[in-house]
């Protein structure tokens, strides 16, 4: 900026007159700058403002989440202690909080060695394993969700859980592979020759030397695991709905939202209950994950 703003005077003193092309280009030079953020303000408003009403309407009494105004007057914190004072509300949670964390782990823990083993072994077959994991990647999930129904519901008699969306993330998820071994590729195959000069085996290479160098790309998996397990609303409703002590927060949410359908400042409260927890996590580990998505796409 201090370059852009420089004026004739200062360049005069320096000893270097300005030519009408200089003042030509360093006008523009402002103007594009001054261009450039006010789009930048302009699109963070426009993601920031619906949050900002949505939170300011949840500390809304009832009678004024009807009305147009825009500032609460008095803000009623109690709003919130009434959301978790639903019956349902707290179960909900802790079957969420089942479903994302433990289905974060068992993608994780089972995805990383056939990422590790699709970027670093060299076996006949591997590119045709690749090309498996993509398309899986492109089948729909509701186009195989009536075999898999009647699988988990009528042979394992598990419907009525969340047994039916966990237990498959224990066997690998085709995205997270894809993800993950993306990533890999970018660690230099001369620290794992020097790992197993020393006497480690693959499993053990794994674990001390890959692990502690693909953190990033672990951590934009299973956030984007962890994403999608806790707004998961299909998956729910098809095993979990005949049972409310299996729901989770995002197909409660509906429920609450029916029961109160006309106090929008309590369905606006649990709607910012449901969403806080998501965007703590990605406050503290966006760095991480925006490295790991950065560098999944550095080698092919």
């Amino acid at each position: 900026m201090a370059q852009v703003l420089d004026t004739p005077a200062t360049a005069g003193a320096a000893g270097a007159p300005v030519s009408p092309a200089q003042r030509v280009a360093r006008r523009k030079a402002l103007l594009n700058w001054i261009a450039v953020h006010a789009l930048g303000v302009a699109a963070a408003l426009f993601f920031v403002l619906p949050f900002v009403f949505l939170v300011l309407t949840s500390l809304m009494s009832d009678q004024q989440a009807l009305t147009r105004d825009l500032w609460p007057h008095p803000f009623e914190w109690a709003n919130y202690k009434r959301v978790f004072d639903t019956p349902g509300f707290l179960t909900w949670w802790r079957n969420t909080l089942l479903y994302a964390g433990l289905g974060t782990v068992l993608t994780v823990v089972s995805s990383l060695p056939v990422a590790y083993a699709l970027a670093k072994f060299r076996f006949r077959g591997r590119q045709l394993s690749l090309m498996l994991v993509i398309s899986m990647m492109m089948l729909p999930p509701q186009v195989v969700v009536i075999p898999m129904y009647l699988f988990w519901a009528k042979q394992l008699d598990l419907s009525g859980t969340l047994w039916p969306l966990i237990v498959p993330m224990a066997f690998g998820d085709a995205f997270s592979i894809f993800l993950l071994r993306q990533f890999l590729l970018t660690i230099p195959d001369e620290y794992l020759d020097a790992a197993k000069v020393d006497g480690c085996g693959e499993l053990r290479a794994l674990l001390r030397v890959v692990v502690p160098m693909a953190k990033p790309g672990i951590a934009a998996v299973a956030l984007f695991q962890f994403f999608y397990a806790w707004n998961d609303y299909f998956g729910p409703q098809i095993y979990a709905s005949e049972n409310p002590g299996a729901w989770t927060l995002s197909y409660g949410l509906e429920s609450f939202k029916g029961a109160h359908h006309t106090d929008w400042n309590l369905t606006m409260a649990a709607t910012v209950l449901v969403m806080a927890p998501v965007i703590v996590v990605f406050f503290f580990a966006q760095k991480a994950f925006v490295e790991g998505v950065t560098l999944t796409g550095v080698k092919g």
